[in-house]
Formats: structure tokens, C-alpha cells, sequence
């Protein structure tokens, strides 16, 4: 049977459901945290004496369960929080119910890693999924005492870093660009602050976060690899709350709370570094002119309409500058919004409503009189979601949808001083629109087997205003234009559409173990031409055109998920096999950021990722964690690249260890360590040198990325230490951490250059040369790096 048969058959098969569901009856309800009013996400739920037909409530704490002979008693449990127990009257079933837990005393170690059902990972249908709880990000040992998302999310499986200190991610063979990160739905351009060392995610806003790497639902798309979900809190709905922290180099603040009463609450965080005060310190006067700082600030605010609806509107900011003495200037900043509508329409049919604009742009200024210019670039991105979710019966879920986007990136424009000797430069602004249609099937075959289907299809424009350009044979050549057309105004320019099938199963061979299998089709209409691996704020998007086609990315996945000792203790094993098709990267010698002919800089071609990834997790007790090996290769095969023979690209590491531990000794103390260990990336380095003016100038191969880094291995550690909880309004806790542990110098890059007098810091001017001799120069950036950093909670 053809995967379109299978899914008309399941739909088919839902309608009839539905007639027949028509007759049962619901209870519905939401169940909260009674301390600060947040949503339980996994929460159980089911009728005394009848566990076998519960449920789960949803990311926003929901559940539906039919209706027993009433009166029933109504049984609602959570790991570290304390039983719920309700009778139910039929009058009760007439409207939701709401239901607040309260955790357990001493409980902590539970409530920090178990946020979910202590066999989620063996009865779900989710394949390369990882949901990181928020305080087990916050009880690992950070860079600077910075709590980093990102940097936590590089400990799992499967996922890459580029480099020591930086923040982005490759997921299962594929490039940081072709992650969709989103923030309450609204896409997030550039997720880095500092140059790609801290995510633009303040932790303690933060209410979930969810990386798909395997299976995605058929409503995400839009990206190649991996989706990054990140959800910002909502304020409590009961008084004035705050929480912070003080760094070594930051501080932050968050303030939450009811906003016009208990139906509508607010959040507020904000955080900001203070580096550059650290400079205005130093003897050197260079020193204290410069400045390096970043600021983000988010809020939410929400709104209950009656028992039915529900509308929020979340926003965040964030900016970076680094300035050198007044002389040159660099600047970045991510605005993105987003409202949300959610309604229950009745006892089994949900409707969610989303509309969001992201924003990110740079500016660059050099103070010259000779070369002074301002060099401009934004890009946006609007759109609007429409999701129908309808339970047919205890069985079958599905939801179906529309997601529309509109992509403008605006002109790459530079503008010389008055007097300067640059050249202006302008490029034309590329537009794009895109339409998606989806629909997702979830059922229960059997107690044993699950399946869920789904089909997303694209429907993508390029449109005017822009320009075109044509080469001879259609093969674009610097300097070898013959023609141009100029569109106006949302004027279509190019064509492309895609069907992207998703399908999974899960197969329950027990209580505790499970065998799954997925496929998933993603196409990916915006891509970045760039040749660095870590991500720059001035890294040049490229939209599909008529040179550039969209990524398309097929994924198959086949894992083995086994529970031990009552769920204590989780383990995995996921394979998988990628195939890439449209992927792009420069020519030798290539310059992206100022042509208004990017097609000329740019090959495309296919890659393919393969590997296995295996996790052994410890979810409760004292002592928690998880220890995580991943092998995996990453391929790429571009005619005109690499002498058109396959290379791997810089993220290519075959073996890589993660080990996290986290131990509670008393309510008070508590401990934290990691260990990493990866290959080191693929590079290339010079098989020669030639002179120049009198330099000896590297010469590079024609093939790409033969050589690698020393491998990379580091070791991070932590205490914290907590006031006891004995009723205060005001509690702090102390952190200190080391980054780097045993001090080991991983190389951050690497200079072919002269060396003179035997001393690499020796330049010309310094004096006499009295030898010279061609050399290395290693790069490191950190060492042993002890922090402190002071949190409070009021």
C-alpha cells in the first residue's frame, strides 16, 4: 500500500471514529503548579480503578478522559508533586475543570529531570526527540557562570558543536542554518549573542524547550535538520513574583505575576552583560575606549476569555555591539513577536491561531576619514499558523492546518563618509512567500502498535521587487552576465513546491521495551552562503531563486528504547541515514556579502549523514544524568568543489562522549559535572607556500577538509550551595563553577605564518630581524575558568 492509500485510509478511518465518538462523553480540565500557576506538561490522569484508559495533559497542561458512571473519583498524579484526588459529578463534567498540585516536600531531585512520564520514552510514537527540563539546564556547570541553553543541548546525541566556547548546533549532518529555532512559534534568525558563545535564551524566562532531530510533526517544517522549540513562561496568576541572578559578567532579572486580575498574567526578564566595564579598568587606554556588551529583554503576557479561550502575545529583544576605540563598530539586533489564540471548541475539537514577525538586522561602521563608510543589512520574516485538532476517540487523534509565510530581505547597503575613498554599494532586495497545507494522523493499530502519518505541502514563490539575471547556458560565472529583467512589486519571479511525507511507528514489545521506526521529507527555502562553520552576525541569507533550489532533506530512523528498575533508568539506540539534495557551498575564493549576483559565488550539490546514537539515562534519585556516545559522519559532494570528489564538511566529527552528573548531598548542596570528548573538526591546512612581496603566502590544496584538529576534550564542574526553605520570602542560593577543570588547551584556530627572532610575537617593526622561518600559531580561548555567580528567587 502507497503511503497516500495509507493515509486516506487512516483518515477514512477517523471519520468513521468520529460518527461513533459522537455518543461519549468528555471531562475535560487543566492541571497547574499551585506555587506559580504553570501548566503540568505529562500530568496522569484517569479514573480510580481504571489506569489503563488515563491520559496525559498536553503542553498546556490540558487533558480530555470519557466520562465513567458518575459520581467517579478522579485521580491526578505528577513525580514530585502530591496526589490529586476528586470525586466528579455528572453536574461537574458541564465545564473544564481546573486542578493545582502541590510538590512534595524534599522532593527536588525528582522535579528537576523528571518533567514527564516516567515511561514517555517507550510508550510515545517520538523519534529523535529531546525535551531538556529547565532546571537541569540550570545545574550544569557554565562558561562564565553563564546558563546557556544551547550549550546544554550540545550534550545530547547526535548534536555537534562548532568549536570551543560557541553556541551553534549541527544536528545529524547538517549545517546550523538548516535548524529552525523558534520562540513561542516566531523563527529566530540569529540565536547567538557574542559571537556565537551564549544563546540569545535567558533560562529563567524559559518554559520548555523541545529539539527535533528525527521525527517533526507535519505542522513544523520549513528546515532541512532539526527544530529547536523554545517557550517562554507565563506569569503566575496569584501575586508579585521575581527571580535573578548576579554574574561574572552579567546579571538578570525577571518579574512575573497577575496583570488585571487572576485571568490575565504577565512576565517581564531582562539581562545585560557589563564586559566593557571590566575594560574601562585597564591601564591601557585602547583598552577602556573599547566596548563589548550584549542586552535581551522578553515579556508575555496572557489573557483567559471565559473557560474557552485563551490569547497570548510574547516578545523578545536582544542587541550586541563591540566598538574599538571609536574606530569601528559592529552591532546586531533580534526583535521578534508573536500573539496566540487558543480555543477549545468543545469536548474533543481544539483550534490554535498564531501570527508572529521576527526581525534581524546589522550595522557596521568604520570611523576613517580616508575609509569611513556604514554598512546595513536586515532581513524579516511574517507569518500566520492555523491549526484544527480534533479527537475522534480514545484512539485516533488528527490535526490539519495552514501556515503562511512571507520572507524580505532587504538590500545589503553600504554608504561611504563624506570624503572617503569606498565605493557605495547596494544590492536588490530578494522576497519570498510561502504556503503550507498539512495534516497529521495519530492511532492506536492495537495496545501494542501506534502509528502516526502526516503529509506537509509547500507551495513557494519568489516575487518582485527584485531583479534577475541570466548567464550564458544558464550557468551563472562572475563577469559573464548577458542579460538582467527587473520585477515589480510581489510580481512572481520563480516556482517551487514539494510534498513532505512523515511517518512513524512504534511497536510495544513491553511494559518497558519499544521498537520504532520514522521517516520524515523536509524542503528548506532559505539557506546561508557562508565558509564559516560558527556562524556570523554578517553571514548573507540566500532565498530559493532561480539558481538556488530548496534543500530537500529525506531521513529514515530505526531505534530500540528500554526502561530498567520501574523507570529509573532509561536507554536508547537511534540509527539513522540522511540524504541531502540542494545543498550549497562557495567556490574557492568566493566574496557573498556585497554581490547583488550571490548564484555567481555559490555550487550546490548533494550530502548524505549516517550514524548511531546511544544514551544511558538516570532520571531520579540523588545522583542524576545521563551518558551519551554518537557515532556519525557527515558527507558533501559538489561538482567544483574538492576536485568534485566527496569531502566532509568542518562539522564532521565521527566519535563523540558526553557525560552529565548531576548529585544532590543535602537540600542545601548540590553538585554538578560534565565531560566532552569529540573528534576534532575536519580542516584544511597548506601543502606549501609561495612568495609574495617578499611573504611567504600558504598554499592550499584543491581538495577540502583532509586534515582535523587535535581531538577536543573538556571537563566542567560545579557547587551550589541553597538557603534552606523555611518559609522566606527572599531565597538565594551561591554557584561556583570551573569551565575546563584540568586546564586543557583546545585549539581554536590555527596561523601558517612567519616566525621571526624564534619568538612568534616578534613583528617587523618591533627591531632588528635576525631570523625568520615559516611557522604555527596555535589559538586558544580558554584554559581553567572559575566563576561565581549569586541566584535569588522572591
Amino acid at each position: 500500500m502507497s503511503f497516500f492509500r495509507f493515509l486516506l485510509f487512516l483518515f477514512v478511518f477517523g471519520i468513521v471514529g468520529f460518527a461513533n465518538a459522537q455518543n461519549l462523553g468528555k471531562v475535560r480540565g487543566q492541571v497547574f503548579d499551585v506555587n506559580n500557576s504553570q501548566p503540568l506538561i505529562g500530568a496522569n490522569v484517569y479514573w480510580e480503578g481504571n489506569t489503563a484508559s488515563g491520559v496525559v495533559t498536553d503542553l498546556d497542561g490540558n487533558f480530555e478522559l470519557v466520562n465513567p458512571t458518575f459520581p467517579a473519583k478522579l485521580i491526578i498524579s505528577y513525580v514530585g508533586y502530591e496526589k490529586s484526588i476528586r470525586i466528579i459529578n455528572a453536574k461537574d463534567a458541564e465545564k473544564p475543570l481546573r486542578f493545582f498540585l502541590k510538590p512534595e516536600e524534599l522532593s527536588l531531585e525528582e522535579i528537576i529531570i523528571q518533567e514527564r512520564r516516567p515511561d514517555e520514552q517507550i510508550k510515545n510514537l517520538e523519534m529523535g526527540k529531546a525535551s531538556v527540563p529547565i532546571e537541569t539546564i540550570k545545574n550544569i556547570p557554565a562558561l562564565f557562570g553563564e546558563v546557556d541553553l544551547f550549550r546544554s543541548l550540545q550534550l545530547l546525541p547526535g548534536v555537534q558543536t562548532a568549536g570551543e566556547g560557541t553556541t551553534g548546533l549541527f544536528v545529524r549532518g547538517g549545517s546550523a542554518d538548516q535548524n529552525l529555532v523558534q520562540l513561542d512559534g516566531a523563527p529566530v534568525y540569529n540565536a547567538s549573542h557574542f559571537f556565537g558563545i551564549f544563546s540569545v535564551f535567558n533560562p529563567d524566562a524559559l518554559k520548555s524547550v523541545d529539539l527535533y532531530k528525527g521525527n517533526m510533526p507535519s505542522s513544523f517544517g520549513g528546515r532541512a535538520s532539526a527544530l529547536i522549540d523554545v517557550g517562554l513562561l507565563e506569569g503566575n496568576n496569584e501575586q508579585i513574583k521575581g527571580n535573578g541572578g548576579i554574574g561574572s559578567i552579567s546579571s538578570r532579572l525577571t518579574l512575573e505575576g497577575p496583570l488585571f486580575g487572576k485571568n490575565s498574567t504577565f512576565i517581564v526578564s531582562g539581562r545585560r552583560t557589563y564586559a566593557d566595564l571590566f575594560l574601562k579598568l585597564s591601564s591601557d587606554e585602547n583598552l577602556r575606549n573599547n566596548k563589548l556588551n550584549f542586552h535581551d529583554l522578553s515579556g508575555k503576557v496572557s489573557f483567559l476569555l471565559g473557560d474557552r479561550d485563551k490569547i497570548s502575545v510574547s516578545s523578545y529583544e536582544g542587541t550586541d555591539f563591540l566598538g574599538l576605540d571609536d574606530q569601528f563598530g559592529l552591532g546586531w539586533t533580534n526583535w521578534v513577536s508573536s500573539v496566540n489564540w487558543n480555543r477549545v471548541n468543545s469536548e474533543n475539537s481544539f483550534f490554535d491561531l498564531q501570527g508572529y514577525h521576527s526581525r534581524y538586522s546589522y550595522k557596521v561602521e568604520i570611523n576613517d576619514p580616508d575609509n569611513g563608510f556604514e554598512w546595513t543589512n536586515r532581513l524579516n520574516e511574517t507569518g500566520i499558523k492555523a491549526i484544527w485538532t480534533r479527537v475522534l476517540d480514545t484512539k485516533t487523534t488528527v490535526n490539519w492546518g495552514i501556515h503562511s509565510q512571507y520572507y524580505h530581505f532587504s538590500p545589503v547597503d553600504l554608504s561611504p563618509d563624506p570624503g572617503s575613498g569606498i565605493q557605495s554599494i547596494a544590492t536588490n532586495p530578494k522576497n519570498g512567500w510561502l504556503n503550507n497545507l498539512f495534516i497529521g494522523v495519530a492511532h492506536e493499530i492495537s495496545p501494542k502498535l501506534s502509528t502516526e502519518a502526516g503529509l506537509r505541502w509547500g507551495i513557494y514563490n519568489q516575487v518582485g521587487k527584485g531583479v534577475e539575471y541570466f548567464y550564458p547556458n544558464d550557468q551563472p560565472e562572475r563577469d559573464k552576465q548577458i542579460d538582467s529583467v527587473a520585477f515589480s512589486t510581489l510580481e512572481p519571479m520563480e516556482f517551487y513546491q514539494g510534498l513532505e511525507p512523515r511517518l512513524a511507528f512504534r511497536y510495544l514489545i513491553n511494559e518497558q521495551f519499544s521498537i520504532k521506526a520514522a521517516y520524515n521529507r523536509n524542503f528548506q527555502y532559505v539557506q546561508i552562503a557562508t565558509n564559516s562553520s560558527a556562524g556570523l552576525p554578517i553571514d548573507r541569507w540566500v532565498l530559493a531563486d532561480r539558481y538556488t533550489q530548496p534543500i530537500r532533506s529525506d531521513q529514515v530512523s530505526l531505534g530500540l528504547f528500554k526502561n530498567f528498575d520501574k523507570n529509573r533508568w532509561e536507554f536508547s539506540v537511534e540509527g539513522y541515514y540522511k540524504d541531502l539534495r540542494n545543498v550549497i557551498d562557495l567556490r574557492n575564493g568566493a566574496q557573498v556579502l556585497f554581490t547583488d549576483q550571490v548564484e555567481t559565488e555559490i555550487l550546490s550539490g548533494k550530502g548524505w549523514a549516517y550514524g548511531v546514537e546511544t544514551l544511558l539515562r538516570k532520571n531520579t534519585g540523588k545522583t542524576t544524568g545521563w551518558l551519551a556516545y554518537t557515532w556519525s559522519r557527515a558527507w558533501r559532494k559538489i561538482e567544483g568543489v574538492s576536485e568534485n570528489q566527496a569531502y566532509n564538511p568542518r562539522f564532521d566529527r565521527p566519535h563523540d562522549v558526553t557525560l552529565v552528573l548531576n548529585h544532590e548531598f543535602t537540600p542545601s548542596w548540590s553538585a554538578g559535572l560534565t565531560f566532552v570528548y569529540t573528534t576534532g573538526q575536519a580542516v584544511s591546512f597548506p601543502v606549501g607556500s609561495y612568495v609574495v612581496d617578499n611573504q611567504n603566502v600558504p598554499l592550499y590544496s584543491n581538495f577540502r577538509n583532509q586534515d582535523r584538529f587535535p581531538d577536543y576534550h573538556r571537563m566542567d564542574a560545579s557547587v551550589t550551595w541553597r538557603n534552606a526553605d523555611k518559609g522566606r520570602k527572599w531565597r538565594g542560593s551561591w554557584n561556583f563553577s570551573i569551565y575546563n577543570l584540568y586546564g586543557r588547551k583546545n585549539p581554536f584556530a590555527y596561523e601558517f605564518r612567519e616566525i621571526y627572532n624564534d619568538d612568534f610575537r616578534f613583528e617587523p617593526s618591533d627591531g632588528e630581524i635576525i631570523s625568520a622561518r615559516p611557522g604555527i600559531v596555535m589559538t586558544y580561548l580558554f584554559t581553567i575558568l572559575p566563576s561565581i555567580t549569586y541566584n535569588f528567587q522572591f
